[in-house]
C-alpha cells in the first residue's frame, strides 16, 4: 500500500461510522498526526488503533464500544504511514525519539538533515501530552488492535518473548502480546496464542508496547489477520471479561 498520506475528512468518518458512535469527543494529536477519541461511560480500559490501513481493527473498535465502556483512540488516516512535516513515519514508531529517528531514516529515502531534525522536534513538542492522554489510569489496561499480513505471525515474536503459550498453533497470525506477567497468566488460559514480553529490550524501536514495558503500564496487543473480524472479536471479548 502506498505510504503517502491522505488524511480522511471528519465527515467521512462520521458517515462511515455514525451508527456505531456511542459518543464522539475531540481529537488528540502528536506531530500533526490526529486521532479521534471515542468515549463511553467510565472505565480504566483504553483502546488504541494506530495504523489506518488496518481496517478490521478499526471496525472492531467501533463495534466493541457500542457494548463496553472505555476510551478509544483511532488514527485519522487510511494509510499505514502518516505525514510528519515533509517526511513520513510509521505512527507506531513515534513513542520515543530513538525509535522515531530510526524509522524516519529508514522510511524516507531522500531527506535533508534539517527536515529530519524538524520532524523529531515536532514529535518532541507533543509526545508527553499525547502519551499522557492515551495511557490508562494507574492499574488500568491499554489494549492495542492490529491487523497483519502474511509476513508476520506469533512465530515472529516467539524468539524475543519471555514466555509463550501456543494454544492455537494452526492460526499463528491470531495472537495476543502482553507485557504484564499477571495478565499473561490469565491470557494463557484462553484458547488463543499468547506471548509475554515483560522485559524492555536494549534496542528501542519507538513502539507503544516498548514504552508500556518501560513504564510498567499494563498493555495487551491483539493481532489478527486483516479481515478476520471474528477471531479478533473473540480475543477482545476474552480480555474484556477476564482482565480487570
Amino acid at each position: 500500500m502506498s505510504s503517502s498520506l491522505q488524511t480522511p475528512r471528519r465527515d467521512w468518518l462520521a458517515t462511515a461510522f455514525l451508527p456505531f458512535w456511542p459518543f464522539r469527543s475531540s481529537t488528540q494529536k502528536i506531530g500533526g498526526v490526529r486521532f479521534d477519541i471515542i468515549r463511553r461511560g467510565r472505565s480504566t480500559h483504553r483502546y488504541f488503533h494506530v495504523h489506518g490501513n488496518e481496517t478490521t481493527a478499526r471496525e472492531l473498535l467501533y463495534e466493541h464500544m457500542r457494548k463496553f465502556k472505555g476510551t478509544g483512540f483511532t488514527v485519522q488516516s487510511l494509510e499505514r504511514q502518516v505525514a510528519l512535516g515533509a517526511l513520513e513515519i510509521d505512527p507506531n514508531r513515534m513513542f520515543s525519539r530513538e525509535g522515531a529517528e530510526k524509522n524516519l531514516r529508514r522510511v524516507n529515502r531522500n531527506y535533508s538533515e534539517a527536515a529530519m531534525q524538524n520532524a523529531l522536534l515536532y514529535l518532541e513538542r507533543d509526545r508527553h501530552k499525547f502519551v499522557k492522554a492515551i495511557l490508562p489510569p494507574e492499574g488500568g489496561l491499554l489494549i492495542a488492535l492490529h491487523n497483519n499480513g502474511p509476513g508476520y505471525s506469533v512465530q515472529t515474536e516467539v524468539p524475543i518473548s519471555d514466555e509463550v503459550s501456543l494454544a492455537d498453533p494452526q492460526n499463528p497470525r491470531e495472537f495476543m502480546l502482553a507485557v504484564n506477567r499477571d495478565d499473561f497468566a490469565i491470557l494463557k488460559t484462553s484458547p488463543f496464542n499468547v506471548v509475554l514480553q515483560d522485559k524492555a529490550p536494549p534496542d528501542d524501536d519507538g513502539s507503544l508496547s516498548r514504552l508500556c514495558t518501560k513504564l510498567g503500564v499494563r498493555y495487551v496487543n491483539i493481532e489478527a489477520r486483516l479481515g478476520n473480524l471474528e477471531a479478533q472479536r473473540r480475543m477482545l471479548e476474552f480480555i474484556e471479561t477476564k482482565l480487570p
